[in-house]
């Protein structure tokens, strides 16, 4: 058979596209991407690839990996997240991690730093099963939590946990560009050996005057409650955090925290947050699951009042498509055959066959079934 072009080294994207337009004609009915992800799948072009070239363990239950992606890939910006196809237990998964390191890398790699959570099966897969040589599924860089083009005069950020992540790109940003302004970083974590990425913001704080780091240990001390989030407590770290352009990562309850804080002082419109999970509304005491339908997989089970329609279908051995799981990307919308649905974030319910679903952010409100 016939050696497919191979793209030459350093050979921009939109060259190594002009060419395979024309190879393509020999490959059909494939495409000349297809022959070439035999020999690397970092140059195919019929979808986009990363290998795993470097895994580090930040903590216990941490780990951040190092991806080579492949030419289909483009720069992101400080802050922004992207979708990661990881195989486990014979299946495929979608999840969205925030890119943890700074554009301003000089060997085309990029990193993700992922924390093992409660029941998180492909969060525990990732921490202690990906390897190097490993090569997985990857999206564009996507999201608007990232510093503005015109430099904030002193921005602030309140991190705890993974949270850290988005923080982490965005400082290194700015110290990489040389142009680091005056910098305070509140962050949160159980214990000193809990703080993810923990020995490089030491060391950024060390060697870097303009950048002044808090680290919380939130269940050390006599009084534990004394380490959580305050007004009192963020007097006192950052005086002038009024006069401040704050960016807020964490979870629910540190950023409801924040922005209770932040409006009772008038200072909302200085709040950006990024959140790891859809913010949900109280659901009635009175409220009701029921069963659950699947058209298309002809899959039934049952579902709660507050679980997610795309956790009741995965439990249930299915794989239907998702991506951010918090009601952004619209990937995994379908449609309401029949029945009633709610909106977890808003209460709202569906109950208009035809309607569009989100399963990532819709429970049973009663027995359904779904185009899935």
């Amino acid at each position: 058979m016939r050696q497919p072009a191979q793209p030459e080294p350093g050979a921009s994207p939109s060259i190594w596209s002009r060419l395979s337009t024309i190879t393509d004609y020999f490959a059909w009915p494939l495409r000349t991407s297809h022959y070439l992800e035999l020999v690397n799948p970092l140059w195919t072009t019929h979808k986009m690839q990363a290998r795993v070239v470097k895994v580090w363990d930040e903590t216990k239950d941490a780990r951040t990996l190092t991806l080579r992606p492949g030419l289909n890939w483009r720069g992101h910006r400080a802050g922004q997240h992207v979708r990661v196809g990881i195989p486990a237990n014979g299946k495929h998964y979608t999840r969205t991690y925030t890119i943890s390191s700074p554009p301003e890398r000089e060997d085309d790699c990029f990193t993700i730093t992922v924390k093992a959570i409660d029941k998180g099966t492909i969060s525990h897969h990732i921490v202690r099963n990906i390897k190097v040589g490993d090569y997985l599924p990857i999206g564009l860089p996507q999201g608007d939590f990232y510093l503005p083009d015109a430099q904030p005069i002193q921005p602030l950020f309140i991190t705890a946990g993974s949270g850290i992540t988005p923080a982490f790109s965005m400082i290194n940003s700015l110290i990489a560009q040389g142009r680091l302004p005056d910098t305070c970083h509140i962050h949160y974590a159980p214990h000193e050996f809990d703080v993810v990425l923990g020995k490089e913001l030491k060391a950024m704080d060390r060697y870097n005057d303009r950048y002044h780091l808090n680290l919380i240990y939130s269940r050390e001390g006599d009084d534990p409650s004394r380490n959580r989030f305050s007004k009192a407590q963020l007097d006192a770290l950052c005086p002038d955090w009024k006069d401040r352009d704050v960016y807020a990562c964490g979870p629910p309850s540190l950023l409801e925290a924040i922005e209770q804080c932040m409006e009772e002082a008038g200072c909302s419109r200085q709040l950006h947050v990024e959140r790891f999970r859809a913010p949900f509304t109280e659901i009635p005491d009175d409220a009701v699951g029921g069963r659950v339908r699947f058209a298309q997989s002809d899959v039934e089970a049952d579902g709660d009042s507050d679980t997610p329609l795309l956790k009741v279908a995965e439990e249930a051995g299915m794989n239907p498509p998702h991506g951010c799981r918090m009601g952004i990307c619209h990937t995994c919308n379908t449609t309401l055959v029949s029945g009633c649905v709610r909106d977890l974030r808003t209460g709202e319910v569906l109950n208009e066959a035809g309607s569009i679903v989100q399963t990532c952010i819709c429970a049973a409100a009663g027995d359904c079934e779904l185009d899935l």
